[in-house]
C-alpha cells in the first residue's frame, strides 16, 4: 500500500461518476463530505497487499496514527486514490482492506470518515504547510524469517588408522580426553557442566566488557583491550599473507539488501540468527561475515585463469543475534570481528590443494600458543567417498581422530566444511577457526574467470578465518592462561600480545632521569614500555604491575644506577634475574619474532593515565 498523508486545515470531496465496474455503492451520507483540520491518507492498494490484508491494514493504521499523533489531529480521511501505484489490487481485497484500517482508527479512538472505493470524485484541499503537512508511507508485508529447519545428519568417527566408528562405541584413548569431550557434545549430546570461565576476571584486567549502552552481547575494549585487538587484527592480515598467492585487502559496509537475490539466498541458511534493519522501507540484513561484500566486489573484477589462485581479505565487524542465555564474553558475541580470508582457485583439485595448506596453516598457529584442536568434518557422503585419500591427508596434520559428520547433498553451498575446537578449562568445546571449500557462491553472485580456451569458468571458493575471530583468538589465549594458572604457574599473555612489555619502577625521584633513559632506549628496539612513578609504596607499584602481568618488571635503586646489570623480574619464570639493556632487549625480541608491533597506546609515565581501571 502506497499513503500519501497531508495535514489540511479543510478538505471536502463530491462522488462524481463511475470509475469501475461495480464501484462501492454509496449512500447519501458520504456522497460528499467535509473535515476540518484533518488528516487526509490517500490510500492506494497494490497487488502485493492481496497476500495479507490483515497486516497491511493493520501497518497502515499504526503508521496512519503515528503521524495523526505528530500534527495534533484526532480527524482522518481514508480517501481511495489510484495514482500512486501502476500495480493496483483488485477492488474484492481493496474495499474490506479500506474498511479494516479504517474501522481500526475507529478503534483508537479517532474521528475517521472514509470515501467510498472506485469513484471519480472532485476535491477541494487545504493543506497547512508546516513540515509535517506533507509525508509519504510504503506499507509493505514482513514476511516472518524462521529459523532453518532442522537439517538430519549422522555422525561417525574417523581414527587415524582410517576405521570409522559409530560415536558410541569408538575406544577412547587416554590421551583422548579432549577428543571425547568433543564427541560427547556434538555426536553424543551429552549435557555439559556450568561454571563461569576464569577469563572473565581476566577481561575486566585489560579493559574488556559488555557495553551497557548497546544490545546484549556487544563488548567495548579499554586502551590495552584496543591494542590487543589491534595487534591479533595485524596479525590475522599478516598470516592471510603468507600463502604463495596475491592477497587483496577490502573494505566495506556491513548491510546488504535483502532483496537482493543472492542475499537472500545466502542470508535464509541463518535464519533467526539475522540481525535485520529497515531502512525506507527496504530490509537490510547486517552481514555475518565478509562474504557478501567480498563477492559483491570481486563479481565486478576482470578475472582470467594467469589472476587465480588469489584472495581476499578483510577483518570484518559482523553481527549475529545469537541467544542471550548463550553470551560469553570474547567467544559467543553478538557483534565480532571476522579476519574472513576467501581463496578463489580454478577447480576443486586446485582448491583441496589450497586447503590443505589452510589446514596446515590452522595447527600451526594453534600450536604456537601451546594449544591443540579437537575438529568436526562437516561434509556429505558422497564428498567424503569420492575424495578420501582427501581426507587421509587432513587427518596426519590432525595427528588423533576427527568427529565427521555427514549432512545431506545439496543442502549447504560448501562440500567440507572443518570447524577446529579448543576444549577450554571447563571442559567444554569451543569453536575458534574454520574453514570451508564453496562450490555454489560464485555462481550466485556472478563470479567468474577466464580460462585458457575463452570459457567462463565459476571458481570454488575457499572461505577461512585462520585465527578464528580476533574475539575467539583473545578468548585461546586467556583461556590458555586460565589453565596455565590451573598449574600453579603465573598465568600471562603472550609478549608480543602485552600491552606493557617492560615496566620500570624507580624507587626514589633522583632514579626517575635514569628510568626515563632506558625507556627511550628500550622503546627504539620496538619494545612497549612505560615508568611507574606514581608516589606510591615501592610494594604497591610491584604489585600493581604483577596484576597487570607485565612480563618484565625492572626495579631501579641506588646500586642500579652505579651498574649496568639490573634487577629484572620475569613472569615467565616467576624468578629475578640480572640483566644488562642489551640481554632484555635480545629476549623480548626473541619471544616476539614473526608478530606485528604496535606503540604504547597509553602515556608512558602511570601518573599520567586517568583511573580508567582498578588493577
Amino acid at each position: 500500500m502506497r499513503i500519501l498523508l497531508i495535514h489540511a486545515d479543510h478538505f471536502e470531496y463530491e462522488v462524481k461518476n463511475e470509475a469501475v465496474k461495480e464501484p462501492e455503492p454509496i449512500l447519501e451520507s458520504n456522497r460528499k463530505d467535509t473535515m476540518d483540520d484533518v488528516l487526509v491518507a490517500f490510500c492506494t492498494v497494490e497487488k502485493a497487499d492481496e497476500k495479507d490484508p490483515e497486516q497491511i491494514a493493520a501497518k497502515a493504521a499504526e503508521s496512519i496514527k503515528e503521524v495523526a499523533e505528530w500534527v495534533k489531529t484526532k480527524s482522518i480521511m481514508v480517501y481511495p486514490y489510484a495514482h500512486l501505484s501502476s500495480d493496483l489490487g483488485s477492488k474484492e481485497y481493496a474495499i474490506p482492506l479500506l474498511q479494516r484500517l479504517a474501522s481500526s482508527l475507529q478503534d483508537e479512538g479517532y474521528n475517521v470518515k472514509r470515501s467510498p472505493f472506485g469513484w471519480y470524485k472532485s476535491f477541494e484541499i487545504r493543506c497547512k504547510g508546516h513540515p509535517l503537512s506533507e509525508l509519504s508511507r510504503t506499507i509493505v508485508i514482513e514476511e516472518a524469517r524462521k529459523e532453518a529447519a532442522p537439517v538430519k545428519t549422522e555422525y561417525k568417527i574417523l581414527s587415524l588408522d582410517g576405521k570409522i566408528y559409530e560415536p558410541d562405541a569408538y575406544p577412547f584413548k587416554p590421551n583422548e580426553k579432549e577428543f571425547k569431550a568433543l564427541v560427547e557434545k556434538e555426536a553424543l549430546k551429552i549435557g555439559l557442566a556450568g561454571g563461569e570461565p576464569r577469563l572473565i576476571d581476566y577481561c575486566k584486567k585489560f579493559g574488556i566488557e559488555w557495553e551497557p549502552y548497546s544490545d546484549v552481547g556487544h563488548m567495548r575494549y579499554g586502551p590495552e583491550a584496543t591494542l590487543i585487538f589491534e595487534l591479533i587484527a595485524d596479525y590475522s592480515w599478516q598470516v592471510a599473507n603468507s600463502f604463495s598467492i596475491p592477497v587483496l585487502e577490502v573494505r566495506g559496509t556491513n548491510m546488504f539488501d535483502l532483496s537482493v537475490k543472492a542475499v537472500k539466498e545466502h542470508a535464509n541458511l541463518f535464519g533467526a540468527r539475522l540481525y535485520e534493519v529497515k531502512v525506507d522501507e527496504k530490509s537490510f540484513v547486517m552481514r555475518y561475515a565478509a562474504c557478501h561484500q567480498q563477492f559483491a566486489m570481486v563479481k565486478d573484477w576482470t578475472l582470467s585463469y594467469r589472476n587465480v589462485p588469489f584472495g581476499t581479505f578483510e577483518v570484518a565487524d559482523s553481527y549475529r543475534l545469537e541467544q542471550s542465555g548463550e553470551l560469553l564474553l570474547c567467544f559467543r558475541v553478538r557483534k565480532l570481528h571476522m579476519p574472513d580470508l576467501h581463496i578463489y582457485c580454478k577447480n576443486l583439485d586446485e582448491a583441496k590443494e589450497m586447503s590443505m595448506k589452510v589446514h596446515e596453516k590452522i595447527y600451526q598457529e594453534i600450536r604456537k600458543l601451546d594449544r591443540d584442536y579437537v575438529s568436526i568434518y562437516n561434509t556429505t557422503k558422497s564428498f567424503f567417498e569420492k575424495n578420501r585419500e582427501f581426507f587421509d591427508e587432513l587427518i596426519r596434520v590432525e595427528r588423533k581422530p576427527i568427529l565427521l559428520n555427514f549432512v545431506p547433498d545439496g543442502i549447504y553451498y560448501w562440500v567440507i566444511n572443518v570447524e577446529y575446537t579448543v576444549i577450554d578449562e571447563l571442559e567444554r568445546p569451543r569453536e575458534i577457526a574454520t574453514f570451508q571449500i564453496d562450490m555454489g557462491n560464485a555462481e550466485r553472485f556472478g563470479i567468474a574467470y577466464t580460462d585458457k580456451n575463452g570459457v567462463k569458468r565459476h571458481p570454488p571458493i575457499i572461505h577461512t578465518a585462520l585465527l578464528g575471530t580476533v574475539e575467539r583468538y583473545l578468548f585461546t589465549v586467556l583461556d590458555k592462561a586460565s589453565k596455565t594458572e590451573e598449574q600453579g604457574k603465573k598465568p600471562m599473555l603472550p609478549v608480543w600480545l602485552s600491552p606493557v612489555q617492560v615496566r620500570i619502577i624507580p624507587i626514589k625521584k633522583r632514579q626517575l632521569a635514569l628510568a626515563k633513559k632506558l625507556l627511550t632506549e628500550l622503546e627504539r628496539a620496538n619494545i612497549r614500555v612505560d615508568v611507574d612513578d606514581r608516589e606510591e609504596s615501592l610494594s604497591k607499584r610491584i604489585r600493581d604491575a604483577e596484576i597487570g602481568w607485565i612480563p618484565y618488571i625492572l626495579v631501579l635503586g641506588e646500586k642500579e644506577m652505579r651498574s649496568k646489570n639490573l634487577p629484572v623480574r620475569v613472569r615467565m619464570k616467576n624468578a629475578q634475574t640480572k640483566m644488562n639493556i642489551k640481554t632484555l632487549t635480545q629476549a623480548i625480541s626473541k619471544q616476539t619474532a614473526g608478530y606485528p608491533y604496535r606503540a604504547l597506546t597509553v602515556p608512558r609515565l602511570v601518573s599520567e593515565r586517568p583511573g580508567y581501571k582498578a588493577i
